[in-house]
């Protein structure tokens, strides 16, 4: 689900009179892999964005990254390498560059702490959300025969905003998931993930980019759990 497609999608879901701020939780513990980038300043507090690298039980790793607040860090004693935990939520935010709109996402911090060892890598990368499908679910098989579908979650955010969260399922739940519609409102579990891939900006020449999305391990509807 990478690339620039418009995420303004103008998508109608279920009016809430209360957000309910535990509808998006992330929790990640990794290794501090880029320098703190200012990303913009807010009545007075400063915003940087830095990558964190998580190892998967397959030995791959990816690199998330996380919009932290001048007032959760110190400078000197986060560096490239030190292991952290972070506590937020997963955010997008459109935007745009070129006069293309791209699908900015990320975790924002609401804790950010250093930590002296890392759990059970199964609980280093850990994301819950609970949102409305605002598009069509995506059905396919990979190279190799597995089965996935790609969902754009509406996840509610406080301020009347919204997140638009690409998420991933596989075999047994991606058959689940594909059956699902547009305005479905879906409990999902999973982890955040980095993927290369290439993208043709001209003739015979490609683009590396980076796609982040959950990959789900459960989704649950209503009172069914897949």
């Amino acid at each position: 689900m990478g690339g620039s497609a418009d995420y303004s999608l103008g998508f109608i879901f279920k009016e809430e009179s209360t957000v309910n701020l535990d509808n998006n939780r992330a929790t990640l513990i990794g290794e501090i892999s880029s320098p703190f980038i200012f990303d913009h300043e807010a009545y007075g507090e400063k915003f940087y964005m830095v990558q964190l690298s998580i190892k998967r039980l397959s030995g791959q790793t990816d690199r998330i990254p996380v919009m932290v607040s001048q007032w959760l860090f110190n400078a000197e004693d986060t560096c490239s390498g030190v292991l952290v935990r972070v506590d937020g939520q997963f955010h997008s935010f459109n935007q745009y560059i070129d006069g293309k709109s791209h699908l900015k996402l990320f975790v924002f911090a609401h804790d950010f702490q250093i930590v002296d060892c890392s759990l059970d890598p199964e609980s280093n990368n850990d994301i819950y959300l609970d949102g409305y499908i605002c598009k069509r679910p995506f059905y396919r098989r990979t190279p190799l025969g597995r089965e996935i579908t790609d969902v754009l979650l509406a996840v509610n955010r406080s301020f009347s905003k919204t997140d638009y969260i690409p998420c991933i399922a596989w075999g047994r739940s991606a058959k689940f998931a594909s059956e699902l519609s547009v305005g479905d409102r879906i409990r999902i579990h999973g982890r955040a993930q980095s993927r290369k891939y290439q993208k043709k900006i001209g003739s015979d020449i490609y683009e590396t980019k980076v796609a982040y999305e959950i990959s789900t391990s459960k989704i649950e509807v209503a009172r069914e759990i897949v």
